[in-house]
């Protein structure tokens, strides 16, 4: 069906946490500080991020393992720092 499926693997786990981004702007507007309805699917989006890298490990069909290991590598910890930044976006004054 796709031409290139695993480029569309590939781009899954930027997506997430371009969605992470995304969802974080929009709930600072539509939602009140700290609201959990803003919170609960950023709490899902990280773990998603893991989880589709540890997939796309496990099949490894384009490129080998340890490639895949060391994209997940950095990835990780980026998409750690960005979704720990839209936690503190989403929270607002929700702390003080």
């Amino acid at each position: 069906m796709f031409p290139y499926p695993e480029q569309y693997r590939l781009a899954v786990p930027p997506i997430i946490t371009s969605v992470m981004v995304v969802w974080a702007l929009f709930a600072q507007l539509v939602f009140a500080d700290a609201s959990p309805f803003a919170l609960y699917p950023l709490f899902s989006l990280f773990p998603a991020v893991i989880v589709s890298h540890v997939y796309m490990t496990w099949v490894a069909d384009g490129i080998s393992r340890l490639d895949q290991f060391f994209y997940s590598l950095v990835h990780i910890p980026l998409s750690f720092v960005v979704w720990t930044f839209t936690i503190m976006h989403v929270n607002g004054n929700g702390f003080s």
